[in-house]
């Protein structure tokens, strides 16, 4: 290969977005270069497929973290997305931005530039929503946004529960105020999943300044100095080489981004010279600060007529399979909830500190721990912390790029998050134990405790919470990079992902890191500054 303008590791929610606007100029040429394969199987764009792809090795890089002390020990399995499209690939693919106060939070912290006013132009730019063009909204862009397709009378029921506790009613979340209760916007096009593959990257394959390679590692970024020099790159049947290039961005995500920094001598000094890796600059702060969302969950059984479990296995599930394939309705076109809201578990806050998911099935892990429909028809609803105050950290090992970083999430560190979590599990037992959810439920299943008691709470979200798969900070604006994202303390290198946001939004991340990198790209094609 010859020498690129830019290589972008990391064909995700971030690197197809890059890779479609930096190759809008045909003087550039642009390498995408990502580690696992294509995005055609079917299950990548059946929306309830999200599931069915954890653990698969093929598109999912499997991470863990170490045992949690706050979690009875446990260690949490974290999906990533290792296919075109990243996660956005293999998520629930609810479209949620935040709050104005994450982003004003972010431009407090040092994140010139990212305030809410600043962000808003490209949440808008990179949006196609269905619904309205307003000043929240935008309709031209590649990022198909739509409604929920299969609604239910549970659906409609719980809304009503949740008025019951106090929770009004919000047609939008991602509009004036994100507080109430509503259906969720799940980023699909006509009943299909549309990942930031679809959206950004299958548009312009054909242009000849663009490269995309699959199947490809990146092993190590490569310097002259402190001046980026280009990337080594090993392809899964082997041969490994270096490919020479002005500018990288590292897309690789949360977990991989400051894997690699750090595999490049970027990170903190000691660490690295313990490992034998030369210091090409020492950036402590690299890996650091990680946040993510932790989730409860509350278990009903309900009749068959009311959960879709029966519907999606067992001989029904290919009627079910074939009304999506004709019609792409039912429930083979949902996300991971259709209906849920955001709420306080106290006063004074400036914004929900809970976020709600229901959906009107339940799942749980077989054998080898991949995830299926209970075989009883049940519901579920999970409560969702938006502002964890807990921080992790994840840090390569070895100097080995296939070894997957040592991951310590940290969850629960922090009383605050103890008590949000047991509150907001509380506040969704209320809702399913609510009159209008009454002729829907027949038992509690989870949790089998007091749930007035805080301390019974507890103990059952120790041994029950997981991942929300919001991983966020690991190279945030401020100690690791600049508000233009370039990677301090070197020339020609940035991130451009969830890592960099110095805190967790509230909610969902994929949007928050779609505009992440619509507006990098913009800076660096209006701009004189390098990317």
């Amino acid at each position: 290969m010859s020498a690129y303008d830019l290589v972008i590791v990391g064909a995700g929610s971030a690197g197809c977005v890059l890779a479609n606007r930096l190759s809008q100029d045909p003087s550039r040429r642009v390498l995408l270069v990502e580690a696992g394969g294509g995005h055609r199987h079917p299950l990548l764009h059946i929306p309830a497929g999200w599931a069915a792809n954890f653990k698969n090795p093929k598109v999912d890089w499997g991470y863990s973290t170490e045992p949690e002390a706050q979690l009875n020990g446990r260690s949490i399995y974290w999906p990533r997305g290792k296919v075109l499209g990243g996660s956005s690939a293999i998520n629930g693919m609810v479209y949620i931005r935040g709050v104005p106060l994450d982003y004003e939070r972010w431009a407090q912290a040092g994140a010139t530039g990212w305030s809410y006013d600043d962000v808003l132009p490209y949440f808008r730019k990179a949006e196609a929503q269905q619904r309205v063009d307003d000043e929240f909204h935008g309709v031209d862009g590649p990022l198909y946004v739509e409604d929920v397709r299969d609604k239910r009378e549970a659906h409609e029921a719980f809304l009503q529960g949740m008025q019951e506790v106090g929770i009004p009613r919000n047609d939008d979340f991602n509009g004036r105020d994100q507080a109430g209760g509503g259906y969720y916007q799940f980023n699909q096009h006509v009943g299909r999943r549309w990942s930031t593959a679809s959206a950004y990257l299958d548009p312009v394959r054909s242009r000849s300044n663009l490269d995309v390679v699959t199947h490809t590692k990146a092993h190590r970024v490569t310097f002259e100095g402190k001046r980026v020099t280009g990337v080594v790159l090993e392809h899964e049947r082997g041969g490994v080489r270096h490919v020479e290039a002005a500018h990288v961005a590292l897309c690789g995500g949360s977990i991989n981004s400051p894997q690699l920094l750090e595999l490049s001598g970027v990170g903190d000094g000691e660490r690295l010279q313990e490992l034998g890796i030369e210091v090409v600059h020492h950036l402590p702060d690299v890996g650091e600060h990680l946040q993510d969302h932790l989730i409860s969950k509350a278990v009903y059984g309900t009749r068959d007529e009311h959960s879709i479990n029966r519907e999606v296995q067992g001989w029904r599930l290919a009627p079910t399979a074939l009304r999506w394939l004709l019609t792409r309705g039912g429930p083979l076109t949902t996300g991971s909830a259709p209906v849920g809201g955001f709420w306080y578990t106290r006063e004074g806050l400036e914004a929900p500190d809970i976020q709600i998911h229901f959906a009107s099935g339940a799942t749980l892990y077989n054998n080898q721990g991949r995830i299926k429909a209970m075989p009883i028809p049940a519901m579920t609803a999970v409560a969702d912390q938006n502002r964890p105050e807990s921080t992790g950290s994840l840090h390569i090992t070895s100097t080995d790029p296939h070894a997957p970083p040592r991951i310590r999430a940290s969850y629960l560190d922090s009383e605050v998050d103890r008590k949000t979590l047991i509150d907001g599990l509380r506040l969704v037992v209320s809702i399913f134990e609510s009159q209008a959810m009454a002729p829907f439920v027949t038992e509690r299943i989870a949790p089998q405790v007091n749930v007035d008691s805080d301390d019974e709470l507890l103990d059952y979200i120790r041994g029950d919470a997981v991942t929300s798969y919001h991983p966020t900070s690991t190279c945030r604006i401020g100690s690791v990079v600049d508000p233009d994202l370039s990677v301090k303390g070197v020339s020609g290198l940035s991130v451009v992902d969830a890592s960099v946001m110095p805190y967790v939004v509230s909610g969902n991340t994929n949007a928050a890191t779609i505009m992440i990198a619509e507006k990098a790209a913009e800076q660096h094609l209006f701009q004189s500054e390098p990317l």
